[in-house]
């Protein structure tokens, strides 16, 4: 989670562009810890050619735009579907436990099919609103071993796409690779933020709260409040590998704002100015035909209410 928006935009006004963690701007009606605006991936297709010794070169990197994003009230998201979602399903939202308008999450809650009618305006790959979207419930979110939020939206992928032009961003459902580089896409924002996996953190403990095997940007992503939940989008697949969500603003060692890393063993490490996201490839796994959520899924490992 990071400071809130209102610290955010101080801060930009001081930098000039700030280059202060992600967090979530805090609604009116309920605070959120970070996030920031971003664009939709161009349907990336890898392209790998083979070199004349018969190795596979590098994939070609695709660039990352903001369609397919969507600015929440205090927060940053996007229009997400599955491996398996079909045109003619609602479409989901995706963004993070801790951007719920209703407040965060306790550790070990899990919320399920809660009400929801809240709205996102839609951004196009040049980060023009061209749409508001409408949530018809809380699918799932949960703020336990993971950071996400996954709102049902009235609205079909197929009446989006027809109506705006824009497509979903789909959810990868493999394991992310170190190395890999991404695009943090701000709809809050309407801001790319561009940079590598530095690595995978076996505890991420922030407060109260604690997420499993996150995902450690390189330094350039410096990711400020109100990108929390913006997509983290492979550059050469295209794909949503991750929700971006909290960063170490001061030093502090796993206080709010300031999640410390925890190894296998217990041990500490504090690092400062560096941002964080939560891995979505569990996801798919947990959704059946119609979009509908099912956590008795065989390879479902969500935690549960």
């Amino acid at each position: 989670m990071r400071k809130p928006l209102v610290a955010a935009l101080f801060a930009l006004v001081l930098s000039g562009a700030g280059a202060a963690p992600a967090v979530a701007a805090p609604a009116v009606a309920a605070p959120a810890p970070h996030a920031v605006p971003a664009s939709h991936a161009a349907p990336a297709r890898v392209s790998a050619s083979v070199t004349t010794a018969g190795t596979q070169a590098a994939p070609t990197l695709q660039a990352v735009s903001l369609a397919g994003t969507v600015a929440l009230s205090n927060c940053s998201g996007s229009v997400v579907r599955f491996p398996n979602s079909a045109d003619t399903d609602p479409a989901l939202v995706l963004s993070n436990g801790h951007c719920l308008e209703t407040g965060f999450p306790d550790p070990g809650e899990v919320i399920v099919g809660q009400s929801s009618s809240r709205t996102f305006g839609l951004l196009n790959s040049a980060g023009t609103r061209v749409a508001t979207l409408r949530a018809s419930k809380v699918a799932y979110s949960t703020m336990t071993d993971t950071d996400i939020t996954i709102y049902q939206l009235t609205s079909t992928y197929a009446t989006i796409k027809n109506s705006y032009g824009v497509s979903a961003l789909t959810v990868q459902n493999t394991h992310p690779t170190a190395g890999t580089a991404i695009t943090v896409a701000s709809g809050y924002w309407k801001r790319l933020y561009s940079c590598s996996i530095d690595g995978f953190v076996y505890r991420l403990k922030e407060g109260s709260w604690t997420w499993k095997d996150s995902v450690r940007y390189t330094s350039a992503c410096q990711t400020i409040g109100g990108t929390s939940g913006s997509p983290v989008v492979d550059q050469s697949t295209g794909k949503v590998v991750a929700v971006n969500n909290t960063g170490n603003e001061d030093g502090e060692r796993c206080t709010v704002n300031n999640p410390c890393e925890v190894d296998a063993n217990g041990a500490v490490t504090v690092r400062q100015g560096i941002n964080y996201a939560e891995e979505t490839y569990q996801i798919p796994a947990c959704f059946t035909t119609g979009n509908k959520l099912d956590l008795s899924l065989s390879g479902c490992v969500l935690p549960k209410p």
